[in-house]
Parts: C-alpha cells; structure tokens; sequence
C-alpha cells in the first residue's frame, strides 16, 4: 500500500538523478547522458504519482501537497519537452531545479489533510478542472524562467528565445482559461452559480488580466525588457492565487482552501 509516507522513498532518487542531471549539464557533457538521468527522474515521480492514485482511491489533486506533487512532475515533463525542442541546456536545468525545490517542499511540508473527497468535489469536472490549472502553472512558471534569462543574459535580441516564451505563455494562459470556464461551468452544476468572486477568483482573475498585460505589451516594439519584467509579476500573481490566498481571513470558507477541504 503507497501512502504518503512513501513519498520520501521516490522523491529522494528522482532529485538525486535530477542534481546529476544538472551537473552533467553545467559540466556540459552529452546530451544523452543529463537526458537519460532526467527521464528516470521523471519515470520514478510519476510511478509514486500512478501507484499513490490508485491506493488512495481518487485523484491525488485534492491538497496543497498534492497540487505541488503535479507541478513538480509537470515541470520536469516540460522541460523535458522544450529540451528537445529548442535545446536550451541551461533553461532545462532551471526547470529540473525548480522541480527539485517543489519536491523539497513536499517533503518539508505535505500538507496532506485527508484522504476523503468532499461530495462537492465528487464530479467529472474535477480532474480536468485542476489538471488544466496546475499544467498551466508549470507551463506560465517555465516561460517565466525564460524571462529571468533574457534579462539576466540580456538576450533582448534573441528572437528564437523570445518565441519560445510567447508560445509557453500562449498555451499556459489557454490553459488557464481552460480551467476558469470549467470551473464555472462546475461550480453552476454544484452551487447554483458561474461565479462569486470569493478570494481564490478575484485573485485568479487579477492574474489573468497580468496575462493580458504581458501578451499586449509583446505586441509593442520594443517592449522586451519590460515585458519579461510584467511576466515575473504576473507569475507572483499566479503564485498569490495558488498559494497565497490560502492564508487570508476572508478567504477561509472558500471552497478554494485546500486546508478547508
């Protein structure tokens, strides 16, 4: 039987074969190697993922603990991915990092409140719902790492870099679209209503319009700088969403509290 006891067991040996993954990439060995180490991270993640799914009996997406639980192997699955793509060595190790240091957290922090699903969340929107807001996290927080490096590298001229960003942007932010309409929809079918504006909405909402801001800012010319700027922002915003409001008085009876749930 996997618990979340076991966690430890399988996060330990992917963050290990993630750092030699970063390590042999700042050592800038080949490809294969940091690739090869990567993937099994990854392989080992998503098996407790599978097997920690099937032993609690539903989606593991219901705690804080467990939304980090994805982020960190969405993360890991994109950087995997746009490696392979645009093969930004340097951008994958990011990417492996920030998945290791959500993984840490989990360890560190859990918070992991309960097995049961409360019957408003028991429905077939559900799964889609969350999968589309903690994809979109990963793939918003992986453009965000590309914005970091244009301004710290100062590749304001590297165009193919630059759509790279715009291209994770434009699908994380579908994304979050995606998981706002479900969520709507759902919370009509379950509360009578598309929308309350409780905390966890109004914030989720103030992030999209930083979303816009960025997308017309990108339209501008000569706007680099100060796009990348806006879309570190607006990833801190996204951040206040997902974590952030958890903590704030008049968000405590929001349906959105995973501490509640």
């Amino acid at each position: 039987m996997i618990s979340w006891d076991s966690f430890l067991y399988f996060a330990m040996p992917a963050i290990v074969l993630w750092v030699v993954a970063i390590v042999l990439i700042l050592l800038k060995k080949p490809s294969r190697w940091y690739q090869a180490f990567a993937l099994a991270g990854i392989l080992i993640f998503l098996g407790y993922v599978v097997l920690y799914w099937i032993s609690v009996q539903r989606p593991p997406m219901r705690t804080m603990g467990e939304t980090r639980l994805w982020f960190s192997l969405f993360i890991s699955v994109i950087g995997y991915i746009t490696f392979k793509v645009w093969r930004y060595q340097y951008i994958y190790a990011f990417y492996l990092l920030l998945a290791i240091v959500f993984t840490f957290i989990n360890i560190l922090k859990p918070e992991i409140h309960s097995k049961a699903l409360m019957p408003a969340l028991q429905s077939y929107w559900f799964i889609p719902h969350v999968t589309a807001y903690i994809l979109s996290y990963a793939m918003l927080g992986a453009a965000t790492i590309m914005a970091i490096i244009i301004l710290v590298k100062k590749e304001i001229d590297n165009e193919r870099l630059l759509l790279s960003m715009d291209k994770m942007v434009y699908i994380g932010f579908g994304l979050i679209i995606l998981g706002m309409l479900m969520g709507a929809v759902w919370a009509k079918d379950a509360w009578g209503h598309y929308w309350s504006w409780d905390p966890k909405e109004t914030w989720a909402f103030i992030t999209v319009c930083a979303y816009l801001i960025y997308i017309h800012l990108r339209l501008q010319p000569n706007r680099v700088q100060l796009s990348a700027w806006m879309l570190i922002l607006a990833f801190v915003l996204l951040m206040v969403t997902w974590k952030g409001v958890n903590y704030l008085p008049s968000a405590q009876n929001s349906i959105h509290i995973y501490s509640k749930q």
